[in-house]
């Protein structure tokens, strides 16, 4: 009986212009895959994830739909993929403030980096940069410091959230500078960066791509790059070192992430083709025009890296005594 089932469903494979093979495993994917953000639309996750969106689903033959789903620090979007089905249909674009740092910030995020998450592939990676309205009354970083202390507490930055990699620059830079700035948290660099624009918020450090073109037409002003070399995105705006802050170096991630239990063919397969994708010279410049860099990774170097990062951050935010609240 088995064996006569088998048969006829083979039968039916092969009269819906199907061999037994394809219809035993079909090749994915065969459906539309959702890409979930988990901070706001204007951000630089967000942008990472528009960044290979397209080509993707142009490589792919099916629709890779970008899903902002901000809140929590990252919580709400990390925790939906982490429960999706593992079949490859739902991705997160991860940002490392959130997949490397909230699980030494939060005693329970709902979801575990290296548990619930297999890597797929790196794509961007970028440094800070020091931005401020253009209407305060300073042009250099160390200008700002001297601001900043002669007008304890009256300053504000903004960061994407508690325990982003803003917030930890901003504590870092306020340590290494000694001054009193009060920290003010958004649900992501998008809210953040329009606040900054209105004057509501006086400093954001961020990655360049959420206010590269924002610095451009004046409407910001940029003190300092959290890099060993200057951007040539922004080539007048000189490194912390050079504006006199040694040792301010911190950098940002975006990489993909599946559900733990992901087929390993259908990662291989999502690996090679982002790989692809980020050596292409439009998405390179696209990329580069940002203020961040394409970087390459197998799914086990991902791994690895995560690894690595999840200890380097977790010494940094102990030492910087930074929480959550």
């Amino acid at each position: 009986m088995k064996r006569r089932h088998l048969m006829a469903l083979g039968a039916s494979a092969v009269a819906a212009g199907l061999s037994p093979l394809s219809f035993a495993q079909a090749k994915f994917p065969q459906r539309p895959i959702t890409l979930v953000v988990p901070t706001p639309p204007g951000g630089s996750t967000d942008f990472t994830a528009r960044l290979i969106a397209e080509p993707l689903t142009r490589a792919l033959g099916q629709s890779v739909i970008v899903d902002n789903k901000p809140g929590g620090s990252g919580n709400i979007g990390n925790q939906f993929v982490a429960r999706a089905k593992p079949d490859g249909y739902t991705l997160l674009m991860a940002y490392s403030g959130y997949q490397v740092g909230n699980p030494h910030l939060f005693k329970d995020a709902g979801w575990e980096p290296i548990k619930d998450f297999v890597p797929v592939a790196m794509v961007t990676r970028a440094p800070q940069v020091v931005v401020i309205h253009h209407a305060l009354p300073v042009n250099t970083l160390q200008e700002l410091v001297a601001y900043a202390k002669k007008n304890p507490g009256k300053l504000n930055y903004a960061s994407s959230g508690n325990g982003s990699i803003q917030h930890i620059a901003g504590e870092l830079f306020k340590q290494l500078t000694g001054t009193f700035i009060t920290h003010i948290p958004y649900r992501g660099s998008g809210p953040a960066v329009q606040d900054l624009l209105a004057g509501t918020v006086d400093l954001h450090i961020t990655t360049p791509a959420s206010v590269v073109a924002h610095i451009k037409s004046g409407r910001l002003r940029a003190l300092a790059v959290t890099s060993p070399k200057r951007l040539t995105s922004l080539p007048d705006v000189p490194t912390a070192t050079e504006a006199g802050l040694k040792g301010y170096d911190l950098d940002s991630w975006f990489a993909l992430y599946a559900p733990a239990g992901t087929p390993a063919a259908v990662v291989q397969q999502i690996n090679a083709e982002v790989n692809k994708i980020l050596q292409t010279p439009e998405v390179r410049k696209k990329a580069e025009d940002s203020g961040t860099a394409v970087e390459a990774m197998t799914p086990a170097q991902l791994g690895e890296f995560t690894r690595k990062e999840l200890d380097y951050w977790g010494n940094v935010i102990k030492s910087a005594k930074i929480t959550a609240d």
